[in-house]
């Protein structure tokens, strides 16, 4: 009897040195693998280039104090060096007239350890009269370029890229004037 038992922890213990053993194995190749991913700042060229090449991304603004981020299309506008929008009447645009400083934050992600993220933070811009309506036609226009450059598809009208309803009235024309631009890239 004492001779089974005396096998038996002796089988315990080998059991427990090898489970050990693939964890402290397993723990070096996931120290090894956060080794080989490099988080590194973008140039403004770079960080540009990630605005340029996106349509959507998420408004950071401030209301009564309170921050909040809302998603957003949007359209990179490299003559003025400025995104344009639109919305209806409502929180966002009120909060964006008494308070004009904004950010957008936007990201590409090609996978968990590759992306690239950029960061503009710049001044909101109501858009009246026929400036409104020559920018709201370059945003569709540029919204439309990149969608068919990435996504490979035909869109024909604004409704298709973008969901914002106006039952509450006519749209708001907007730009944010860039002011400064960040970003970040990680990869393997």
């Amino acid at each position: 009897m004492f001779g089974r038992f005396y096998d038996f922890c002796h089988i315990l213990n080998l059991f427990v040195v090898v489970i050990l053993s693939l964890f402290i194995l397993l723990g070096k190749y996931l120290l090894n693998l956060s080794k080989n991913v490099k988080m590194t700042d973008l140039t403004i060229s770079e960080s540009t280039n990630v605005i340029r090449n996106n349509y959507t991304g998420h408004l950071g603004y401030l209301s009564q104090g309170e921050p909040y981020v809302v998603p957003i299309t949007y359209y990179f506008d490299p003559s003025d060096n400025c995104l344009i929008s639109y919305s209806a009447e409502g929180h966002k645009i009120d909060a964006m007239r008494k308070n004009g400083s904004v950010a957008i934050q936007v990201e590409d992600i090609a996978s968990l350890k590759n992306w690239e993220s950029a960061m503009v933070h710049g001044t909101f811009e109501e858009l009246q009269g026929s400036v409104a309506k020559q920018k709201l036609h370059d945003f569709t226009k540029g919204v439309k370029t990149i969608i068919r450059q990435k996504e490979h598809k035909e869109v024909e009208f604004i409704s298709e890229f973008s969901g914002k309803s106006y039952a509450r009235g006519t749209s708001i024309i907007f730009r944010i004037t860039i002011t400064a631009i960040t970003g970040k890239r990680r990869e393997t």
